[in-house]
């Protein structure tokens, strides 16, 4: 079969010139060297669309079947190739040829070859008829199971849900029944996939069957000795909750996680603190309300810091489906405790969602209570968690009013504009243009807009990039002719520091403001200082220049082109240094092209 196919590239590249890669891919599915193979893996439909939807049926599944004992990396591309491949072996009707390769590969020892092999049987079994789906993929579901490796019966776990809806009423009992099988199966790894793809299966599953059979298995996986059972068996509780009906969630699924928000592993209580929140939609206000509410509290006290993260991660999700008298009640004093928390990594979690407990809260409420907590946590020593803090400000501004949020927030936040670590500094800077638009500009004016100056000068060039963008997007907001009375001056003056990387930094910002200043201002007032700037004694100013210059040509008219910005530029081209002649030459070049085509 190999010498066939490699006679049939050497055929094709005879009869057709553009097809002769076609025989290089074939030869390469077999050369020693792992990278030329997985590159003709990764190429495999255009041999199968060389080689015509029939010859792929018949001589490049099979060989791709014979050959499944390469590197793991080529299986990984194979399986993902296969996911794909139905058109190329004539649609669906002859889909059922692609089973045999991926069925090999749900059999690999390799993790993820097994996940992508999977992943492309559901693929390909959601497009394959209920006949073929019968007579083919089923077998193919019960082989897997019933696989003497334990591999084969864990990637059978994923394929459940794909073969039961078409399967006749017979075959369904008998595939639930192998699905209880491997629920309880010796390997605890075949135990895990049942549980992880317990959720799928049950969305499959007449509801009589999903109260009798899959309730029995789920019951079995909560008390399963493995702590990573037990936890995959967490995730399926919020998708077996949505599935079943209120009363028999709460009877079913409810004591489940209950004993789970008290189970001896901290890695179940991080997952129910995770999946808490969904279940409250399923099981309604008053099991929430006795149930729930009591769980969560549980977790957010809980004695690990992992699941006081989770758990303090979900807070607002958790008060949105409870009423504000509830959460006030029971949920706000957990929060007062985090914020103080011992792991900085908790508060970090608290901080990224407590600012949406505000509208959830209400005004007052907010005022009293939230308020003292978000000023603690902007002034943590730890630059996550205010950093967090800060990112969010715009939804306690909806709820309380700008005036109150200026007087309580703003001071720390002035404070924070000066922090040692820059990443908090660069976060300040992006937020002032939204801060900007809400306090108005003549609050904007007072408080905070030397800082924004002071920022141009700053030791970092990641917080002086920012701070130039910051003054264009000021200069949208608040329009050309504030930035005229209260950026423009200041920024001019700038230019003669006597330090270089601050003098590129002036250009970056007359850059980035001239399209927004218009073509007068640029011209009378920017324009003359890029000009006197290409005098700078040092290259990098100068080739700045060229390219500042570059980028303002469009806003300005043709003679001033002609008549200012040309003439620099020629003089820069003729420099000593080759930097500054490249971009001189770069920017004459793209004028040029511009004065062409217009």
């Amino acid at each position: 079969m190999w010498l066939y196919l490699r006679n049939l590239g050497g055929k094709m590249s005879n009869a057709e010139e553009p097809l002769y890669p076609i025989a290089v891919l074939i030869d390469e599915l077999k050369n020693d060297d792992i990278q030329l193979r997985l590159n003709s893996i990764r190429k495999l439909s255009t041999i199968a669309r060389a080689l015509g939807e029939e010859r792929t049926r018949k001589e490049l599944i099979p060989f791709l079947s014979e050959n499944n004992d390469d590197d793991d990396e080529v299986l990984l591309a194979m399986a993902e190739e296969l996911g794909v491949f139905v058109p190329y072996v004539g649609g669906v009707e002859h889909a059922n040829v692609l089973l045999p390769p991926l069925e090999t590969l749900c059999t690999v020892e390799e993790t993820c070859v097994r996940e992508k092999a999977v992943e492309s049987l559901c693929r390909i079994g959601a497009q394959m008829r209920e006949s073929d789906l019968v007579e083919w993929f089923i077998p193919l579901v019960k082989r897997l199971a019933a696989g003497e490796w334990f591999t084969a019966r864990v990637s059978a776990c994923g394929l459940f849900h794909i073969a039961y809806p078409s399967a006749p009423e017979m075959t369904k009992t008998e595939l639930r029944s192998i699905y209880s099988q491997l629920c309880q199966d010796d390997m605890p790894m075949v135990r895990r996939s049942a549980a992880s793809n317990l959720g799928k299966f049950a969305t499959t599953m007449e509801y009589a069957h999903l109260k009798a059979d899959i309730m029995t298995i789920f019951e079995d996986l909560t008390h399963d000795d493995q702590d990573s059972v037990r936890l995959l068996a967490v995730e399926g509780c919020a998708s077996l909750g949505k599935l079943l009906e209120p009363q028999d969630c709460v009877a079913h699924i409810l004591p489940v996680i209950v004993n789970f928000s008290q189970d001896k592993s901290w890695r179940v209580r991080y997952m129910v603190a995770n999946q808490l929140y969904e279940l409250c939609e399923a099981v309604g206000p008053e099991p929430t309300r006795t149930e729930l509410v009591p769980a969560y509290v549980r977790l957010l006290r809980d004695n690990e810091a992992e699941v006081r993260i989770a758990a303090a991660g979900k807070v607002t999700k958790f008060c949105k489906i409870l009423n504000p008298e509830l959460a006030i009640q029971h949920i706000l004093p957990c929060v007062k405790e985090l914020s103080s928390d011992s792991s900085q990594h908790v508060r970090s979690a608290l901080a990224s969602v407590i600012m949406g407990m505000a509208p959830v809260l209400g005004k007052d409420a907010t005022i009293e209570q939230l308020l003292p907590i978000f000023l603690s946590l902007l002034k943590d020593e730890f630059p996550d968690v205010r950093l967090n803090i800060i990112s969010k400000l715009d939804q306690v501004n909806q709820v309380i009013g700008i005036d109150l949020l200026s007087q309580s927030l703003l001071p720390a936040i002035v404070e924070l504009a000066e922090d040692r670590h820059w990443r908090v500094r660069l976060a300040i800077i992006e937020y002032i243009p939204l801060l900007a638009s809400q306090l108005g500009v003549g609050f904007f004016d007072d408080k905070l807009g030397a800082l924004c100056m002071q920022w141009l000068q700053d030791k970092v060039h990641s917080i002086r990039d920012a701070a130039a963008n910051n003054l264009k997007r000021l200069a949208e907001e608040f329009g050309p002719e504030w930035a005229m009375q209260h950026i423009i001056p200041q920024v001019l003056e700038m230019i003669n520091n006597p330090h270089y990387l601050y003098r590129m930094t002036i250009l970056r910002a007359i850059s980035l403001l001239a399209p927004v200043m218009g073509a007068e201002i640029t011209c009378s007032k920017l324009l003359p200082v890029i000009t006197a700037a290409s005098k700078d004694k040092v290259p990098n100013i100068k080739f700045n220049v060229a390219k500042v210059l570059e980028s303002i040509f469009p806003i300005v008219d043709q003679s001033v082109v002609e008549t200012t910005i040309r003439p620099c530029l020629v003089e820069l081209s003729e420099d000593p240094d080759v930097d500054v002649r490249y971009f001189s030459n770069q920017a004459l070049q793209a004028i040029d092209h511009v004065m062409m085509s217009s």
